[in-house]
């Protein structure tokens, strides 16, 4: 077989030009860290790293929703702190607004206060989250949550919960109809009341369960009678009498009915009634405070009628202060959720980095040690293609 001195040098070149790529291939990894630059350096480890690398993107993403959602709940966990402070300030200006020996005008500076209170509450459940929505905007979360009418604090949004993500639980927003709005009346079990007609000064306490088993969930009337000239008490049960019928009336005496205990107490007059309704969840914390301010500011108010409402926002305050807590409670259990979330997040991101560090990253040592060989041979490879060169018969035809 002939080989032309013109192949042989082809074949040479040929031969450098690979070397020079291997090595500049070898120099581009080293740079980047990567054994892997292009999937045909290795589709299946270029497989294994693109999966890894998704899964990663992944990850990264859910973080995000969980400090989008970690962030919600701090601040409405510590709104509602806050709330529970300004509820307790709410329950000790009642508490001093009913003092008998108080003037109408010193009822009205404690009404006063209470509805600067009110201002600073309803402030905290339209709070903004800092990032143009509302911590308390249910699934309305860009609509003001409430709205300040003169019939009282009505709801602008709509209820529920807005969340970040269809697998786990991480909400943005908190039900603030729900918490705001949504109170059990009452005790919890039922509500009392005086009826605004009444024209003594009786009021009712918020009563006690004595009996559970006892309890018939009905509606009740608490009337005072005359019997005969005696001050009495009859408890009417839809319309229908009860054991308690024409009970002699004595101030602040117990009141036992159907697994109830009621307190009747003060100076009521025949004619008086007072209700006794089951609990429901719809006690408006603002409505609260407005019936108590109504009663303050008028200076027409008998002692009754301050008792009364003074004894109704006590209980209110109480019932809502109970339901406010519940709420921070499960504010701070979601808070600890989203806590264990990241930990398992970060596990996961690492498992990811390390899949695809595994699949595509250079060992830093193999690679030098390669380099440096093709160099050495690159350089033989010159020294003799500069050999071959010079090896032609012109050379000998002298």
């Amino acid at each position: 077989m002939r080989v032309s001195t013109a192949n042989r040098y082809e074949a040479t070149v040929d031969s450098l030009q690979q070397r020079q790529r291997d090595m500049a291939e070898a120099q581009t990894a080293m740079t980047n860290g990567k054994r892997i630059n292009k999937p045909s350096d290795d589709p299946t480890g270029a497989a294994r790293a693109e999966r890894a690398y998704l899964s990663g993107q992944r990850i990264a993403s859910e973080q995000r929703s969980v400090d989008a959602s970690r962030n919600a709940m701090t601040l409405a966990e510590a709104a509602l702190g806050q709330a529970g402070e300004l509820l307790q300030s709410a329950r000790e200006t009642l508490v001093a607004a009913g003092n008998g020996s108080y003037s109408p005008a010193e009822r009205q500076a404690q009404a006063n206060q209470l509805g600067n209170l009110r201002s600073q509450l309803l402030a905290l459940a339209n709070q903004g989250n800092g990032a143009g929505g509302f911590l308390f905007g249910g699934q309305g979360a860009t609509t003001i949550p409430f709205l300040d009418t003169p019939a009282g604090v009505v709801p602008g949004g709509t209820g529920g919960q807005t969340l970040l993500s269809s697998t786990e639980l991480m909400p943005s927003t908190v039900d603030g109809q729900a918490i705001w709005l949504s109170a059990r009346s009452g005790n919890g079990v039922f509500t009392t009341a005086a009826s605004p007609a009444n024209a003594g000064t009786g009021w009712i306490d918020a009563g006690t369960v004595s009996d559970p088993a006892a309890l018939t969930g009905g509606n009740y009337d608490v009337e005072v009678v005359d019997n005969n000239g005696v001050l009495s008490i009859s408890v009417l049960r839809n319309g229908n009498a009860t054991a308690v019928d024409n009970q002699p009336y004595r101030a602040g005496q117990a009141i036992t009915v159907d697994g109830m205990t009621l307190h009747l107490k003060g100076t009521p007059v025949v004619g008086d009634r007072f209700t006794v309704t089951p609990s429901a969840p719809d006690l408006d914390v603002f409505e609260a405070l407005d019936r108590s301010i109504a009663v303050l500011k008028d200076p027409a108010a008998n002692p009754g009628q301050v008792a009364q409402a003074v004894n109704a926002g006590l209980r209110d305050m109480d019932a809502v202060m109970g339901h406010m807590q519940a709420a921070r409670a499960e504010a701070g259990s979601m808070l600890n959720r989203l806590d264990a979330l990241d930990g398992r997040n970060q596990d996961r991101a690492v498992w990811a980095s390390t899949v695809q560090a595994d699949a595509e990253d250079l060992d830093m040592l193999q690679a030098i040690s390669t380099f440096q060989n093709q160099q050495t041979g690159y350089q033989a490879a010159l020294q003799s293609y500069a050999m071959v060169q010079r090896m032609s018969l012109f050379d000998y035809v002298k």
